[in-house]
């Protein structure tokens, strides 16, 4: 059975606010997830620099510090938009959130930390 479009100017709602709320959060969460797996595979460990190349260590170190805040910020807006006050019936999905979030927060803190001893020694 094929249904009739509605009309022009018809209020439809399915789900609405809660729906695209669930898709920015999950959106803002994917590009927690890229922003930090960017700069998790840039950063410098390790105190083998080859030669010539120590001007550039202190660029990547700035950016790792910029992209951990980001990281923090996304995650966190991410995590407010993931969980209303009215929760689904499926905790699963909200455990997978909760634990990449946790991954995401864990690792930024120590970049942060790791990047704060860098440049202090």
């Amino acid at each position: 059975m094929v249904r009739d479009p509605p009309p022009a100017g018809a209020d439809v709602r399915k789900g609405g606010f809660g729906h695209a709320r669930m898709f920015v959060g999950g959106f803002l969460l994917a590009a927690a997830i890229i922003t930090w797996a960017i700069a998790f595979m840039m950063s410098p460990h390790g105190s083998e620099v080859a030669a010539g190349t120590e001007h550039v260590r202190t660029t990547i170190v700035i950016f790792v510090r910029n992209s951990a805040i980001g990281t923090l910020i996304l995650s966190a807006i991410a995590g407010w938009l993931l969980f209303p006050a009215r929760r689904p019936r499926w905790p699963a999905r909200d455990y997978a959130i909760i634990a990449a979030l946790g991954i995401l927060v864990a690792t930024s803190i120590y970049q942060l930390i790791w990047v704060r001893a860098l440049t202090a020694g």
